[in-house]
């Protein structure tokens, strides 16, 4: 691999010089943003932030992009290879954009200011080293991975190998504060659904199944069993229906849950805990019970100690100020996944705003002017990390060290 001419000093200018180039196109990226966040979309129906995102890409010479990558709302946008010497190895660099939005409060966690910070960065380390008269040998991707919030797009992507390639992969994700990493929990969501027979509530009871009480059951039950869970372990569930009249036997009714565990080698355990108490529900109730687990499962996070370290660094560099006490966090992506197959980070920023994660409050503030400098501040860092991965050959080499050892223990 081709090494940096004039060592430390160099890569510092560099990291002067891409976040320059970010800040110089900040407007494009503003209006980007925009575009994503005042045109909400739920998860796997992104088809209007797919095709702004093609066109960035597209109107910016020098990328190969791919429309409708391996799903309908995902894209692939490629640079390179450039740079380096014949026999050099070259470093494969991803950054990861999500746009999906919630039901009913449109961008509630961010996702439009995860797409610009994933194209900044992406952009911004590609208008740098373009310019670049000596550099490693380089790719640079970006993929646009859909429905985060439901179904797991990049779990979808990682099984038709969409992530086949990458030596490191980044991305960030807006929260109240500056932090390296977040100790994300395990997932598998669980539709329930019970089958009854109608019948007049008032007139004749005894003719009806009443689906209903089934459903409130199995509330209760999961409600019980939570005092029985290991710690770390969370249950989170709704009846999304529960009948049409007082005057009618519900006999249909329908329940979602989210079961969360520290670790993905746990999920199998919770999931019978909670099979068990949906189908006694059923048995005491009389009623058929379909439980259908989602195919997709959520992993933690596989952590990269340098790669935090770097990025670290480079945002206090910036003016980031990163917490120190880190609090569990009850919250999952499928982030964790793409970490088990290609070392990466998924650091949090603040965006200017107190407000909390899925309220109507955050999705104002996620589509402020005043969450701009934050983002921006955030693809910096990104890329400055990718600086440091690019030209310093034994950083990335740590990186994938420390990725391997993680995972073989995960393997145990």
């Amino acid at each position: 691999m081709t090494t940096l001419q004039g060592g430390s000093d160099h890569l510092q200018d560099l990291k002067r010089q891409v976040g320059n180039k970010i800040e110089e196109a900040k407007e494009t990226f503003w209006h980007l943003s925009q575009d994503i966040w005042s045109c909400p979309e739920l998860a796997y129906e992104e088809k209007k932030a797919h095709d702004r995102l093609i066109k960035f890409f597209s109107e910016d010479k020098g990328w190969v992009v791919e429309g409708h990558f391996k799903l309908d709302t995902a894209f692939r946008a490629t640079w390179g290879p450039f740079g380096g010497k014949s026999g050099d190895t070259e470093v494969h660099i991803g950054f990861l954009c999500e746009y999906d939005a919630l039901p009913g409060i449109g961008h509630a966690c961010g996702h439009n200011l995860i797409a610009e910070v994933g194209v900044a960065a992406a952009a911004g380390l590609k208008f740098l080293l373009e310019t670049l008269s000596d550099c490693p040998s380089v790719k640079i991707t970006v993929i646009g991975t859909p429905a985060e919030e439901a179904g797991g797009g990049k779990i979808d992507l990682i099984d038709m190998g969409a992530f086949e390639g990458l030596d490191v992969v980044f991305m960030a994700h807006p929260s109240q504060e500056d932090a390296t990493f977040l100790p994300l929990l395990a997932e598998n969501d669980v539709v329930v659904r019970y089958h009854g027979k109608a019948a007049h509530a008032a007139a004749y009871p005894w003719e009806g199944i009443n689906a209903l009480d089934a459903a409130v059951l199995a509330y209760n039950n999961l409600s019980v069993l939570r005092q029985q869970l290991r710690p770390g372990w969370k249950i989170q569930g709704i009846i999304r229906q529960g009948g049409a009249k007082p005057n009618i036997i519900p006999d249909f009714t329908e329940l979602e849950y989210y079961l969360r565990t520290q670790s993905c080698k746990d999920l199998p355990a919770i999931r019978a805990k909670a099979e068990m108490c949906f189908k006694a529900a059923a048995m005491a109730t009389g009623c058929e019970v379909e439980v259908i687990f989602a195919k997709n499962e959520f992993h933690e996070l596989l952590r990269v100690p340098t790669l935090e370290r770097l990025f670290e660094q480079n945002g206090k560099d910036l003016g980031m100020e990163f917490i120190t006490d880190i609090k569990d966090c009850d919250g999952s992506t499928d982030f964790g996944n793409v970490s088990f197959v290609v070392p990466g980070i998924h650091p949090y920023f603040y965006i200017g705003s107190d407000a909390l994660n899925h309220t109507k409050e955050y999705t104002v503030a996620a589509g402020s002017e005043t969450a701009q400098f934050y983002t921006l501040r955030t693809a910096k860092a990104l890329a400055m990390t990718a600086l440091d991965v690019l030209f310093c050959p034994e950083m990335m080499q740590s990186a994938k060290t420390e990725f391997n050892e993680v995972k073989m223990k995960k393997d145990q």
